[in-house]
């Protein structure tokens, strides 16, 4: 069975770009990674701090995650199975959950981040079979 690195490469200054601030995204990623355990998937977070210019980024089995969204087909996460006649309709003011600044890594929506694992874990299961 494959396994799923996240790599969160990041400056030290703690300031928020984005969704999240450094030390959220930090927790975010730690969060994911450990419910992929629980799911019994071998995964791996690795916390680096940069020092030189390069923007902050997330690698994912060393993939750059911009790289591994490039050209997927984003699958959104579906409703609860209940008749859609019945499900109160919320008003929401609020960026469509794609929308992302992907000069700041830590403002890539949930969806886009939990598809990208996805992607990245599939083709590690390719390439071991």
């Amino acid at each position: 069975m494959s396994k799923v690195t996240i790599e969160y490469r990041y400056r030290s200054s703690n300031v928020r770009t984005g969704r999240r601030n450094t030390s959220e995204m930090r927790r975010y990623l730690e969060g994911l990674v450990d419910e992929m355990k629980n799911a019994d998937i071998k995964a791996e977070y690795i916390d680096y701090v940069i020092v030189d210019d390069e923007p902050n980024s997330v690698r994912i089995n060393g993939r750059e995650i911009s790289s591994i969204l490039d050209g997927l087909e984003i699958r959104m996460l579906e409703d609860d199975d209940c008749d859609p006649g019945m499900r109160p309709q919320l008003v929401k003011i609020e960026r469509p959950a794609t929308d992302w600044m992907k000069d700041n890594v830590e403002d890539i929506p949930d969806v886009l981040m939990k598809n990208a694992i996805s992607k990245a874990y599939a083709d590690a299961n390719k390439n071991d079979h």
